[in-house]
């Protein structure tokens, strides 16, 4: 009896230290979404790797409940790759071939805006590419913008300033200010994406150029192939960069070992950068981007070759390298993303929607303590490739390369 009455206490204080770390086991299993659903992924997985954690892939559905609206407000853009708000509400959008478009919240186009390079390579995956508007336009008219550049070695990702002119016709005093060096000969993956930081400096997101003998770049330092670099407003790097006094470094990267980055933003709350990049043949990832970090690529991914071979040594962890905070397979292909930064629809608050090119959808993503709590799919009804969105004044606008712009607002 004396012994019963030593050892239950302890058996009930171990009891509830159990239950204890059980319950926060997995945090995704206690985030508060709503509503939870079966994920929204039902197909085959092109592999049988298995998630580094619980939630870091088909993360339970969750549904919008607000009654919204979808409208395709405008149709014949040329190839529009893309998208950001413009002060006054209307939209500005780039169209592969080199020409910009204006529209308005109803979808009324402005003529082709031209003036872009002439030396601007729109063959395969090229041509001109993403985006983004100086804090000041207003007043300066100033502008940023991606393309893929011809030169005498090859091809090479390049990020320009022009001005937009007064009467929205034509871009004027268009100076080339970085280049993602090497040149390199084929036309694909390029990245494309730029955003400011919120302290007036550039992030700038770069592909690795697919090929084998580029693609092992990714994870090397003395080239800006598969990065994320950080520039100034004129192309320098920023002071006092991750790799600033790593010799035969590019100074200018922020961080490495990605494969074709397409999407990036800021998370409106927490000031967070986030990456999306295109896999290979599963494996596309939805990184948060530390300075200096290596996210993997090519070394640890977990997507396979088109052809069905694994990549590398097939694996997907490795010391030194950082995990995807969520990944698909079968792909998504995707495309820009924005977070919402907005009232209008209180729960998409702080939510994350990528244009879905492949899967021919916008992927709304719940986060939650930096992981994901749910997925939602919007307009997997229209059979459209989903090129890019933004968010305006509560609404979403999302372009296709099938040339439509559609608007999503609440009813």
């Amino acid at each position: 009896m004396k012994n019963l009455k030593f050892y239950l206490p302890l058996f009930f204080a171990l009891l509830l230290m159990s239950c204890k770390t059980n319950g926060s086991s997995s945090k995704s299993e206690t985030l508060p979404v709503s509503e939870k659903y079966p994920p929204v992924e039902t197909g085959k997985a092109n592999t049988d790797y298995q998630p580094a954690f619980q939630g870091q892939t088909r993360s339970p559905g969750v549904r919008t409940t607000t009654p919204y609206d979808v409208k395709i407000i405008a149709e014949g853009l040329a190839r529009p790759w893309g998208i950001t708000p413009m002060p006054d509400g209307r939209i500005l959008i780039t169209e592969k071939g080199g020409t910009l478009r204006i529209a308005t919240s109803d979808g009324q186009l402005s003529a082709k805006i031209t003036g872009t390079p002439a030396n601007l390579n729109s063959g395969g995956q090229g041509g001109l590419q993403g985006l983004t508007l100086a804090p000041d336009f207003k007043t300066s008219r100033q502008l940023y913008f991606m393309f893929s550049e011809k030169g005498e070695q090859g091809n090479v990702a390049a990020v320009a300033k022009a001005n937009l002119s007064a009467d929205e016709t034509r871009l004027e005093n268009v100076q080339v200010i970085y280049r993602a060096l090497p040149y390199w000969e084929k036309e694909m993956h390029y990245g494309g994406r730029i955003i400011f930081d919120g302290k007036g400096n550039l992030f700038v997101i770069t592909g690795e150029r697919s090929v084998l003998p580029a693609r092992y770049k990714a994870q090397t330092l003395d080239n800006a192939f598969g990065k994320v670099v950080h520039i100034t407003t004129d192309g320098k790097p920023v002071a006092g960069g991750p790799f600033a006094d790593t010799a035969g470094a590019f100074p200018e990267i922020y961080s490495y070992g990605h494969r074709n980055p397409l999407g990036i933003d800021l998370h409106p709350a927490t000031g967070d950068l986030w990456v999306v990049e295109m896999g290979p043949r599963g494996g596309d990832e939805l990184n948060l981007i530390k300075p200096g970090k290596n996210y993997g690529w090519p070394t640890v991914t977990y997507g396979i070759e088109y052809n069905g071979n694994t990549i590398g040594e097939g694996i997907t962890i490795k010391e030194g390298t950082e995990q995807p905070v969520y990944y698909w397979d079968p792909v998504i292909s995707p495309g820009g993303m924005t977070f919402y930064d907005s009232n209008v629809i209180p729960e998409w608050k702080n939510n994350l929607f990528i244009a879905g090119l492949s899967s021919k959808h916008i992927i709304r993503l719940v986060i939650r303590e930096n992981k994901i709590a749910g997925e939602e799919r919007l307009l997997a009804d229209q059979g459209q490739r989903i090129r890019d969105v933004t968010e305006t004044n509560g609404a979403l606008y999302a372009i296709t390369d099938e040339g439509r712009l559609y608007r999503i607002t609440k009813k």
